[in-house]
């Protein structure tokens, strides 16, 4: 607590030069304010822990650390009183700070709509993306969002303490509410990918001890899969990853078949033979990627009676 209020100390201590330095410093009045409220149930549980120490470990305690005890409760009180008259120094020289305060919200209406409307034609909502294409877009446009929503945040708390009515921004609204959506899918469109690229490399000497996890890991995605908001569904962002996510759910199984004991070098001949393609089975840089792309999902009742038929014979076998 003791670094935090010295970072906020940092904040109201800097001189107030232009609208954004000011803004910066409306930003620590206010989180000041907010924390006034709460902050004797913040000190209570330090303070009754330090006495509890005291009167137990006094001979223990360490003295830098006691003497920061002593100073918490002084620190905040004299960041109170500097808050008061920052507050007072700005209210004083109101006319200069309502006129950066004006200019700047008059800037950023117009800048606001002139970043919806990059948004709409270059955003990553635009028709016929590329879901990669579509987050390249989301990334970049969400960092130029932040920087207009601290300077709004800024100006919210400047027109707070100068009693102006505060100044909608409804395209700035809508871009976030979008932005927090596709977040969501795009989150878990990155997560998905990346996971199932490293599923990929796995060697296949590894996989019966992996399978049981990817089964289990793709279940999770597909339970977070549906419960995305209604309105991504017909994004094709979320028809890519729907699909990916329900082709691992049903050729894990597959993998899964292959990779038990009763698996043998004629069985790997018979799934080559029937899905026309070659195998590296029996390299030892066969990775489960090498079998993915092989397509058994186009063959799959034919896998599956092969893989039957391999654990019957090896009971038979046995």
């Amino acid at each position: 607590m003791t670094d935090e209020i010295k970072q906020i100390r940092l904040k109201i201590d800097k001189p107030v030069k232009d609208i954004d330095s000011l803004g910066s410093v409306m930003s620590a009045l206010e989180e000041i304010r907010k924390k006034q409220s709460d902050i004797s149930l913040q000190f209570k549980p330090i303070t009754d822990m330090y006495n509890l120490v005291e009167t137990y470990f006094a001979d223990s305690m360490d003295k830098e650390e006691s003497y920061q005890k002593e100073n918490i409760k002084k620190s905040w009180d004299q960041l109170v009183v500097k808050a008061v008259s920052v507050r007072n120094d700005l209210q004083g020289e109101q006319g200069k700070y309502k006129l950066y305060l004006i200019n700047a919200i008059n800037a950023l209406t117009i800048d606001v709509k002139a970043f919806r409307h990059e948004f709409d034609t270059e955003g990553p909502m635009v028709p016929g993306l590329e879901p990669r294409d579509a987050l390249e877009r989301l990334r970049k446009f969400t960092e130029e969002f932040s920087v207009r929503k601290r300077k709004y945040d800024s100006q919210f708390a400047g027109e707070a303490l100068f009693g102006l009515p505060h100044t909608p921004y409804p395209d700035l609204v809508k871009t976030e509410s979008e932005i927090e959506l596709l977040d969501k899918l795009y989150s878990l469109y990155s997560k998905v990918k990346d996971t199932i690229a490293k599923w990929k490399e796995v060697p296949w000497t590894e996989i019966l001890v992996e399978i049981d996890k990817m089964v289990e890991t793709t279940e999770i995605f597909a339970r977070d899969c549906t419960r995305l908001p209604g309105v991504l569904k017909s994004w094709g962002a979320y028809k890519e990853l729907k699909t990916e996510i329900d082709e691992m759910t049903e050729v894990l199984p597959l993998v899964a078949a292959m990779a038990k004991p009763s698996i043998r070098d004629r069985h790997w001949l018979d799934v080559c033979e029937i899905m026309k393609s070659e195998i590296p089975y029996q390299s030892e840089n066969f990775i489960l990627k090498d079998l993915l792309e092989v397509k058994l999902l186009d063959r799959q009742e034919d896998i599956e009676e092969i893989t039957e038929n391999a654990d019957k014979q090896l009971k038979l076998q046995q």
